[in-house]
């Protein structure tokens, strides 16, 4: 099959039932999205599928195929950080860092169809993704500044 993956065509030879996760991981060599639970509770795995965020752990290969995913290797660049990004390094959201990707991804989707979310609505949308160090108030911050930076552009 063919997955879209960063903007790019690649060809696998999984079977269609294949996790994406699995697939971006193991046999693309895209690390930035993290295994977690496996069981699509901790968020860790967020990707986008045709800007929608969800859980590549739980998304078949197969459904995948014909769609744009987008990890976090293809949000912005070193040269050039998604806003959500910015405010991640601003507010030093990271503390282990082990779920900020599929934070930052959760997010990013977020503000692309809620441009001024309310504290109500992170909490709603960002409650699916864990961080075990807590960081939920740097996160919920990170993402207001975020989305005023995306307003101003």
């Amino acid at each position: 099959m063919q997955l879209t993956v960063n903007g790019q065509i690649h060809a696998v030879d999984v079977e269609d039932d294949m996790p994406l996760l699995w697939v971006l991981r193991d046999e693309l060599g895209i690390t930035g999205v993290k295994y977690g639970c496996g069981v699509a509770q901790c968020g860790a795995c967020t990707v986008h599928l045709d800007g929608m965020a969800v859980r590549s752990c739980q998304v078949a290969a197969a459904s995948a195929e014909g769609a744009e995913i987008t990890t976090i290797e293809g949000l912005g660049t070193p040269e050039a950080l998604h806003a959500v990004q910015e405010a991640w390094v601003e507010h030093q959201v990271a503390q282990c860092g082990y779920c900020q990707s599929g934070q930052i991804m959760q997010a990013a989707s977020m503000l692309d169809f809620n441009p001024e979310p309310t504290d109500e609505d992170i909490d709603l949308v960002m409650s699916g993704n864990l961080c075990r160090c807590g960081t939920y108030p740097r996160i919920r911050a990170a993402i207001k500044t975020a989305a005023a930076k995306l307003r101003e552009a």
